[in-house]
């Protein structure tokens, strides 16, 4: 899922946070981020986590109109990850 970065302009940054099965943590650092009463957007890039990481990140975008999330279509790296993360947000 794709998203336009015109909206991010008015944040203090952007956080990036990789994941590959990490459904017991993600609702949880996704909230701890949140909770800093800053004006960060976070974006979570998922290489195709089989646990349902990604299903729980979409059902917190409701909760969070600033967290976006990258979907990958295998599993590819942390450095890759982090790479296709910065890509995204200064596309």
């Amino acid at each position: 899922m794709q998203q336009s970065l015109t909206t991010l302009t008015m944040s203090e940054g952007i956080v990036i946070i990789p994941t590959y099965n990490e459904i017991e943590n993600i609702e949880g650092i996704i909230r701890a981020v949140f909770s800093l009463h800053k004006n960060f957007h976070v974006l979570i890039v998922d290489d195709n986590s089989p646990d349902g990481t990604a299903k729980v990140v979409r059902e917190l975008k409701n909760q969070f109109p600033s967290l976006y999330l990258l979907e990958r279509g295998a599993k590819a790296g942390l450095g890759s990850a982090y790479r296709a993360g910065f890509s995204w947000a200064l596309d």
